[in-house]
Order: C-alpha cells, then sequence, then structure tokens
C-alpha cells in the first residue's frame, strides 16, 4: 500500500506541473544510426472559426478568381493521409487565431471548438492575437479543452506574473529532439479591444525569448528548433536576421494570412505561413541522416474539397454543434451582384459596404472601419445575387460592437491618417501595427507610401470638398470597450461623443434592408499610385508575391 501510495503521490505531481514546465515526449531513447529518415511538419494558422469549406479568393495572371477551399473535416482528411504516409514522424500544429471569426464562434464563444479540435490530431497549437476575444477565463478553458499541448512563451497572468502555457514544448523521434516554442503577438492589448485581454500581460520580443531559445537549443540539445510565432510575416521575416533567433532554424509564422509558397530564408531561420481560413495547410519536410538535419522541403497545400473530401464522423460533429444557431446565423438579410472580398491592403468592396452602410445610418461625414483581414468572399454563381446571411455578416465583423460617433478637425484625422498609414506600410517590420489599411466612407485619400513617415497623405477630400483642417467633421466607429469615451478608431481626443444605441450589425442589416441587391467594387476612395489598385501584400526585401 505504501508503494501503491508514493507511486499516485509521484503522478498527481507530475499532473499538476507548473505552466512554467516544458512538456516532453521521447518515443525513443536512441540516435538513429546510418540511416536517412524524414519528417512531416504539418501547419494550419489562422482558421478564424471557419468550420466549413468556402469560397477562397486567388490572385492567377492578373485576375481574381474564386474556388472553394478549407473545412475542418476536409482538413482532417489531409491530416490522416499525410499521417499515413509517414507514420509516427508527423507532428501537426496550429499557428492561433482558431476560435474567433465565425457567428458559430462568437455566438458559443468558442465553446463548440474543443470538443471538434480534440478530433484533428493537433500535436502543438498557440495562442493568436484573437485568442483573448472572449476574455481570459474563457480562452484558458477553451484551449485546456483542446487536450493537446499548448504553448506560448510571453503571455502572463496579470497578477503573478506566471506563464499562462508552458512556453515550449519538445518532442523526440526516432532519437531527434524536436523543439517548439509559442510566441504571440505583444501588442495585443492595444490591437484588440482592451477589455478582451483584462488579467493578462504580454512581454515582448527581447533577451527574455532569447535566453530560452539558447536554453532549449543548448541545454535540451535540441536538433531543430521552431518558433510558431503570432507577429506577421513581416516581423517574422526581420525576426529570421535577428541575433534573437541565433539558434532557432525555423519560423512557422501566423497572423497576416500570407500564402509563402517557397520558405523565406534568413540570416538564421527559414520562414513559412500558410494562408487563413483552413484554406490551406503547410507542409515542411526535414530530411535527416545519422540523426543530422541534410534537408528540406516545403510545400502550401490547397485544401481543396475535391481532393480531400470531408471526413465524415467529424462533419458529422460539426453540423450537430451548429444546430442550436444554423436558424439564426442562416438568414438572409440581403443581396449582393458583385463579389465581395477582403484580402487587398488599401481598399475593398466588403469593407465600402460596411463603411458606406455606417455611414448610411449614422448621417456622418464619415465613418471608419478597421483594416480587417478575415472574412471569406460572397461571390455571385451563374449570374445569380449572392445571398448575405447574418453568418456572412459575422464573419466580416465577428465583434458587434456599439457605433460611437464624434466629431474632429480636419488636422486631427489628416494626422491620424498618417499614423494609420504607417501602422501598415512602414519599412521598418517593427513599427507595423495591426492590419491594413484603416477603411472609410466619405471620404476620399491619395497617399504616397514612398514618402517619410507624416509625409505620406497627398490629398483629401471629404463628400467631395477639400478637407479643412480647422472645420470640424463628425466621424463614426464602433465602440472598443476598454477604450476612453473620447477615442475612435485610436483617433484620440473627439468632440460631442455620442454611444448609439444600435449597433454596427443593425447597421448593416438595416442598410441591406433598404438597398439590397448591392454592388459594390473598388471605387478609389483609397488610393496610392505605388501600390496600385490589387495590393494583396508589402513585404520589403522579398520576392514574395500573394497568389
Amino acid at each position: 500500500m505504501k508503494y501503491i501510495f508514493l507511486l499516485l503521490s509521484t503522478i498527481s505531481i507530475t499532473l499538476l506541473s507548473s505552466c512554467n514546465q516544458p512538456a516532453t515526449m521521447n518515443n525513443t531513447a536512441y540516435k538513429t544510426t546510418n540511416d536517412t529518415i524524414s519528417i512531416t511538419i504539418l501547419q494550419t494558422a489562422d482558421i478564424h472559426g471557419q468550420l466549413d469549406s468556402h469560397p477562397e479568393l486567388f490572385w492567377e495572371n492578373g485576375e481574381i478568381k474564386f474556388k472553394q477551399r478549407g473545412g475542418l473535416a476536409n482538413i482532417k482528411t489531409l491530416f490522416e493521409q499525410e499521417r499515413e504516409k509517414n507514420p509516427h514522424r508527423t507532428v501537426i500544429l496550429d499557428g492561433g487565431d482558431l476560435i474567433q471569426g465565425s457567428g458559430y464562434a462568437a455566438l458559443s464563444e468558442g465553446a463548440i471548438f474543443p470538443e471538434i479540435v480534440k478530433q484533428m490530431g493537433y500535436d502543438v497549437i498557440i495562442p493568436g492575437n484573437w485568442e483573448v476575444v472572449y476574455g481570459k477565463d474563457i480562452m484558458l478553458k477553451v484551449m485546456k479543452g483542446y487536450e493537446t499541448h499548448v504553448i506560448a512563451q510571453n503571455m502572463q497572468h496579470d497578477l503573478d506574473k506566471e506563464n499562462l502555457f508552458p512556453p515550449y514544448w519538445i518532442k523526440e523521434i526516432e532519437g531527434i529532439r524536436i523543439g517548439f516554442i509559442g510566441l504571440n503577438d505583444p501588442a495585443v492589448p492595444i490591437r484588440q479591444n482592451p477589455i478582451f485581454s483584462k488579467g493578462v500581460t504580454f512581454s515582448g520580443i527581447d533577451h527574455h525569448l532569447k535566453e530560452l531559445i539558447d536554453k532549449v537549443k543548448q541545454e535540451e540539445k535540441v536538433d531543430v528548433l521552431f518558433l510558431i510565432t503570432h507577429i506577421g510575416a513581416f516581423k517574422q521575416i526581420d525576426l529570421a536576421s535577428n541575433e534573437i533567433a541565433e539558434n532557432v532554424d525555423y519560423i512557422l509564422g501566423n497572423d497576416t494570412h500570407e500564402r509563402i509558397r517557397d520558405l523565406i530564408v534568413g540570416k538564421y531561420a527559414k520562414v513559412a505561413e500558410p494562408g487563413a481560413f483552413g484554406s490551406f495547410v503547410g507542409k515542411l519536410t526535414l530530411h535527416f541522416l545519422d540523426g543530422k538535419r541534410v534537408g528540406d522541403e516545403y510545400e502550401l497545400i490547397d485544401v481543396d474539397p475535391a481532393t480531400y473530401p470531408a471526413n465524415e464522423p467529424l462533419q458529422k460533429m460539426i453540423d450537430e454543434a451548429k444546430k442550436p444557431y444554423k436558424d439564426n446565423l442562416e438568414t438572409v438579410i440581403g443581396y449582393t451582384t458583385t463579389p465581395l472580398y477582403r484580402y487587398l491592403t488599401v481598399e475593398n468592396p466588403m469593407d465600402n459596404m460596411i463603411t458606406d452602410a455606417a455611414k448610411w445610418k449614422t448621417g456622418a461625414d464619415i465613418s471608419i472601419s478597421n483594416g480587417f483581414r478575415f472574412g471569406n468572399p460572397i461571390v455571385p454563381e451563374k449570374g445569380e445575387n449572392a445571398p448575405i446571411t447574418k453568418a456572412n455578416l459575422w464573419d466580416i465583423l465577428p465583434i458587434n460592437e456599439n457605433i460611437k460617433t464624434g466629431k474632429a478637425s480636419g488636422r486631427q484625422i489628416k494626422d491620424w491618417l498618417e499614423k494609420e498609414i504607417h501602422n501598415a506600410f512602414s519599412p521598418n517590420a517593427n513599427e507595423r501595427f495591426g492590419g491594413w489599411m484603416v477603411r472609410f466612407s466619405g471620404m476620399r485619400v491619395e497617399f504616397d507610401v514612398q514618402k517619410e513617415k507624416g509625409e505620406r497623405v497627398q490629398s483629401i477630400t471629404v463628400n467631395g470638398n477639400p478637407m479643412e483642417e480647422s472645420t470640424l467633421y463628425t466621424i463614426s466607429a464602433c465602440v472598443r470597450p476598454g477604450d476612453p469615451l473620447d477615442n475612435l478608431c485610436r483617433m484620440e481626443n473627439l468632440q460631442d461623443v455620442i454611444v448609439k444605441d444600435y449597433t454596427i450589425h443593425d447597421a448593416v442589416i438595416e442598410y441591406l434592408g433598404k438597398h439590397s441587391p448591392i454592388s459594390p467594387t473598388i471605387d478609389g476612395r483609397s488610393y496610392s499610385d505605388d501600390l496600385g489598385k490589387y495590393s494583396f501584400s508589402t513585404i520589403p526585401g522579398t520576392n514574395y508575391v500573394f497568389e
């Protein structure tokens, strides 16, 4: 009995180990010799709550094309096929922003995802900048429910500064030790509504990260070290040549939805990022000879439902999870005669519709929306108008906040635009912030991203007239809980601020009810000569092209 008690005590201590401790898995205790083996790393990123296959946008031969892609049950089929090709030598990971971005995610506050994700077979997951959207407690509950390894080096409890998750995980495959360190965006409390991340602090990309990298590579004797990062492609590429990453081999990036089809090589590490919405899976194959890495191959796999049909048991589980919300979310609220999409860095039809609706509802001179990247295309087919459902609206605007209005001078607006342009297009990776160019209605802006900071705005007109610096203009934007009342979309010190008794969803639904079918296009309200009409990405110093 004494032996049993001691054994159970030991097991209990192991299971209750602190989140500060790494997770390690040893498959074997020896080094492979005189043999070549290959290890497969599969990565999804920025799924944004998308459960099913959906239209996806591609840029081919100078034209926009739409194809059906994605679906969690389809991804599971892909995972199973890849694991069958390389059994016991395949690692599957997700890079965050999994539980936000759809109506099913929002209305369930992520609760439908743990059971589904458990069936996917992920080995390790990191939180992204949107994982905090339902608050700290729900994030922790949902991610614990995945029953797999969740890692993040730079997320701590606000009060005791203890890590929310283990900072790293090590897996050993036939004697080859592979390490993974998780890194979320340090700017989450600023990028997202401040109230979302209450109770969580985020440390920066600094000497603490380097110390951990060096420890894992040297003291843990890791053969290959991965950073799984959620900071965006430009910053990830910059980090790959920073001395902080001197002992990193690969950066598996996330956040900006870039479709990197060939590894981008930095001074110290190689960088990948596998698109978004479950439309793609990144596949990295590592080759080892006598325990030493001798080569790699990378492929971005399209999750084409024709190639990867849905796994039937998982699809059935997804369909069941959707049932409590489906009647509401599949309600048609309008129609469009033209495709609605949001992939361009400067202006998009989808955001033109949103800001036009807000301007129409509020009567403001200018209506503003963030430069979000998420939201699947809505595409008319066979000459028929495409229905817009409440589910589509949640895809486009997964945070449904009240609208507020206020007054700002022309000078305030110009200074704010200069900051927003710099946030989106700065040539310095570490000065980029958030999404793409802010969106608006009622204003036309021409800018030059090649100019110096603060000198990029070339012209502004408001409702057809040149903007006057001393004139006060009424502006509408969405409430960001946690912001000061006089802030609108990061513009400070507005006057006569009023929080409306309706939300942005209310405004769009009412607008569609009055104006459907709509036909939004890219109309030049925001334009830069050097970027052009179809700018899908800006990563200086690389040959990367969005396709």
